[in-house]
């Protein structure tokens, strides 16, 4: 089923394409230029959005071993990741339940975990194992002071959490399906080669770039060029998305070739061809497709709000569909991925710093998404509806149900 509405969407790329034409909005948008700026609602973004709703927290690959962990903040939240010796994984604040001290930082391997404090200790499933002299601190019910576990759920060779530990949302409802697409790039057997993190602007405006090929002959003309395609068509399932140039052209893997895929039967159609583009997960992760290393690989942008409404940090996750073995292909995987950090740090970001300083001169009111930019449009339509939903609401808006209707 997700190859057929994989070669659907295709298809609607090669008509378009043949015919000279995108989709279109309806009407241009405007958003307030506050929306970029204004603190309060920074704060009741990281509040209802990205301490609510499911969040892509890892590629599998990061964490492929049984004992392998991550510890992360995310908007002030301390979490950690560890895949159990069954191949689960778990998510727990990582607070030790004792005094709320962090258990682990970074990323590692452990079978459990100590608390640098008073050295109480956790077993990998987050159980209390053990009480630093227990015949002093007196007695305690060890199983009422287990880790705290958070939601979590793991598809398509990804890793989300819910940063509510009450959360009523399942993951899959929220994703509605969007994951069995995102499998068809094959994450789950891939590995990860590098990842580095990067200083952004507004998590918003960051984000708005991930949407748009709208700048990409402009803003990149000295790394894309300046005849490089700026035409998107969006698909759009609830909130996530993916754009894709409306085109008959792919270009061979591994190759300057360009395939006609409009000479292609479906059953010819190549996987890479299929998810050509930029996929989104709402409401942070851009993953986008390229060639480096003698192999396919892909790039994960996974996008967090900073300390303050200007600051946001990126985390590059380049994974490959298999370790690159001899010298030469390490080389042109590093340089690949070192070509990327400039395009995102030295013009995307960049550009959106000098933008959200400008923007807080507060004589801007507006600013505008045209009809070609329609991802940007959904975006914040989304961002302003989850923002203002009570938590039956987020419910009723990824209820199945819901989807079937729309459907």
């Amino acid at each position: 089923m997700s190859r057929e509405e994989l070669i659907t969407m295709t298809r609607s790329l090669i008509a378009h394409g043949e015919a000279d034409t995108m989709e279109l909005a309806d009407e241009v948008v405007r958003v307030p230029a506050s929306a970029y700026t204004d603190p309060e609602l920074f704060e009741l973004e990281k509040k209802n959005i990205f301490r609510r709703l499911p969040l892509m927290v890892a590629p599998s690959c990061e964490l492929p071993e049984p004992g392998d962990y991550k510890a992360m903040d995310i908007c002030g939240v301390p979490l950690l990741l560890s895949r159990q010796k069954d191949g689960e994984v778990i998510a727990y604040l990582n607070m030790c339940t004792h005094r709320g001290n962090p258990l682990a930082s970074g990323t590692g391997n452990a079978s459990r975990f100590t608390c640098g404090y008073h050295g109480w200790t956790f077993k990998q499933n987050g159980a209390l194992l053990g009480v630093a002299s227990p015949q002093d601190f007196g007695a305690i019910d060890k199983a009422a002071h287990c880790l705290h576990r958070f939601p979590v759920y793991e598809s398509a060779g990804l890793i989300w959490a819910t940063l509510d530990p009450k959360s009523q949302l399942s993951i899959p409802d929220y994703l509605g399906g969007y994951e069995n697409l995102l499998d068809a790039f094959g994450f789950k057997d891939w590995t990860l080669f590098a990842q580095r993190t990067l200083s952004g602007p507004n998590w918003k405006t960051a984000y708005d770039g991930y949407l748009d090929f709208y700048h990409l002959p402009v803003l990149h003309k000295d790394t894309f060029g300046a005849d490089f395609f700026n035409r998107a068509n969006y698909f759009f399932w609830g909130p996530h998305q993916r754009l894709s140039s409306p085109s008959k052209f792919a270009q061979k893997t591994g190759s300057d070739e360009m395939l006609d895929l409009s000479q292609m039967s479906d059953d010819e159609l190549p996987d890479d061809a299929l998810t050509q583009g930029v996929w989104t997960i709402f409401p942070h992760i851009s993953i986008a497709s390229f060639y480096g290393g003698g192999q396919r690989g892909a790039m994960i942008s996974q996008l967090f709000p900073g300390d303050t409404v200007g600051e946001s940090y990126t985390t590059q996750f380049y994974v490959m569909e298999n370790q690159p073995e001899t010298e030469a292909d390490v080389k042109s995987a590093h340089e690949q991925f070192d070509f990327l950090e400039v395009v995102v740090r030295d013009e995307d970001y960049a550009t959106g710093k000098r933008q959200h300083e400008a923007l807080q001169s507060g004589l801007l009111p507006e600013v505008l998404f045209g009809k070609n930019e329609r991802g940007g449009q959904v975006f914040h339509q989304w961002v302003e509806k989850l923002i203002n939903a009570s938590d039956g609401d987020l419910l009723d808006l990824f209820a199945p149900e819901q989807r079937e209707a729309a459907g």
